[in-house]
């Protein structure tokens, strides 16, 4: 982590002049208030603020004046093995928060020296060390208790803890002993552990749930919307899988003073919930399969008590004839009451998903101005070039989706869905779909040897789907793009 300031101009005492040595870093929270009315202007979450807009109105550093930034200091991370550097910190009053390293480390920063204050690392547990995420923590959350600011994490063991932001001693009365030395007797919340109970798995609190049922960790923050604190999770990635049993993903939801489970939201839904219709022919798909991870990050809006999350397809990727129809939850953004975990609304963005498209990155929350009126919007990128848009209220989309032919499946077992949804605005952002068109043709031959090259595989539009090994159309395999 490297902080910059204008040169010659010192330390920085001001709390606007600090708020625009950090936007170079780590940027600042886009707020209500301008900065010129605030003492300081925060960045609160991983996106900055609850909506994920990863915008600031600091305007300290400008175009002007940028090329005259010199650095003020360095934060060497190496002491807590720290190598991919994949945090976004927190600027909340007056101190930098960030995780650091395969333990995820917690670690509170003074911004004006770069030294450490406090930090915080979970002792070690045998599930911690299979787990694939060790190195992906990508933040932490903030919220309050009676006043006091408490940084939340969740650690590649899964579990959730609750620290004062001041002192990072674990929150005094959130959560309770997990049965593992060395743990704190409070501050923490074994959210595999009540998983298990749910689910009905064995379980020991060293090494978790067994691997024979499937696997589970979390790569992002979660997130605080008002006195809850939601948390999404993840999974081995999709496309190193071999079997079709996993945990199912759920979402969870704690309260941010004492840890107690408040509701989970199923990804899979159970014989009888809403969605179970599009599981064909399987009365309980969660024993069948799993994952429909929230890994990316969670967005709120606050004021009106509603949390958002965006999933992926059910393990495993590239097939899916295991598990006929559309699959709901999957590859989708749901919209629940934070305070109740009940389904608000919620939209498909691939049916039966065998292509890897799992959503990437957290819906980001914003105001449209549509025929004169201001509409409270939500905006969703994916992995097909497609920004889908919704009121974030009502799930209404705010320009029209067409379900639109695709190709089919050659495999044998596999049955797709004869429609995928396609947005008619915005414009997508990227190709989709290859063609020989697409190839480079800086000269006949080089488009000739670009040709010959894909001979073996099968190409054709968006949603090109995957093909097996000796197809009948003697192709090596199919690519699709993106």
């Amino acid at each position: 982590m490297k902080i910059t300031r204008p040169a010659g101009t010192g330390r920085a005492a001001h709390p606007l002049r600090l708020a625009g040595l950090l936007a170079i870093s780590i940027g600042l929270a886009h707020t209500s208030l301008s900065a010129q009315d605030q003492e300081t202007v925060e960045w609160v979450t991983l996106g900055g603020d609850h909506a994920h807009t990863r915008y600031t109105p600091a305007t300290q550093i400008n175009a002007d004046n940028f090329t005259q930034l010199e650095t003020a200091w360095i934060w060497d991370g190496a002491s807590f093995d720290a190598s991919s550097g994949r945090s976004t910190p927190s600027y909340v009053d007056g101190k930098l928060f960030t995780v650091a390293g395969e333990r995820r480390h917690v670690i509170a920063i003074d911004p004006e020296s770069g030294e450490t204050i406090w930090s915080y690392r979970e002792p070690h547990t045998f599930r911690h060390e299979y787990s694939m995420r060790k190195d992906y923590g990508k933040g932490v959350a903030y919220g309050e208790v009676d006043g006091r600011g408490v940084i939340y994490i969740i650690s590649p063991a899964f579990f959730l803890t609750a620290l004062d932001a001041e002192t990072g001693a674990p929150l005094e009365g959130f959560g309770g002993p997990v049965g593992i030395e060395g743990f704190p007797e409070t501050g923490v919340v074994d959210m595999q552990r009540i998983i298990a109970e749910y689910m009905g798995y064995d379980f020991d609190p060293y090494y978790g749930i067994p691997l024979e049922e499937g696997y589970i960790t979390a790569s992002s923050p979660p997130i605080v919307v008002n006195n809850t604190v939601v948390v999404g999770n993840s999974a081995e990635q999709g496309y190193n899988q071999t079997r079709i049993e996993n945990i199912p993903g759920d979402i969870l939801a704690f309260d941010t003073e004492t840890g107690e489970f408040k509701w989970k939201f199923n990804v899979i839904p159970e014989a009888g919930e809403f969605g179970i219709e599009t599981w064909e022919g399987i009365p309980n798909p969660r024993e069948l399969t799993g994952e429909v991870s929230p890994w990316a990050p969670l967005s709120a809006d606050v004021e009106a008590g509603i949390v958002y999350a965006v999933t992926n397809p059910p393990t495993i990727d590239y097939y899916g004839g295991h598990a006929p129809g559309d699959n709901l939850f999957g590859t989708s953004i749901i919209a629940m009451d934070a305070e109740t975990g009940e389904r608000i609304w919620h939209f498909q963005f691939v049916h039966h998903d065998v292509w890897n498209y799992d959503t990437p990155t957290a819906p980001v929350l914003l105001d449209v101005e549509i025929d004169g009126r201001t509409v409270p919007a939500i905006a969703q990128a994916t992995k097909q070039a497609f920004v889908y848009a919704f009121n974030r209220l009502t799930g209404e989309p705010l320009w029209p989706i067409e379900e639109r032919p695709v190709p089919q499946s050659r495999i044998p077992g596999e049955q797709l869905s004869p429609t995928q949804p396609f947005p008619t605005k915005p414009a997508p952002f990227d190709m989709q779909g290859l063609t020989h068109e697409d190839l480079i043709d800086f000269t006949p031959e080089l488009r000739q040897q670009a040709i010959d090259s894909l001979a073996q595989y099968e190409i054709g539009p968006l949603f090109n789907p995957p093909l097996h090994r000796d197809n009948d159309l003697g192709k090596m395999a199919a690519l699709w793009c993106p």
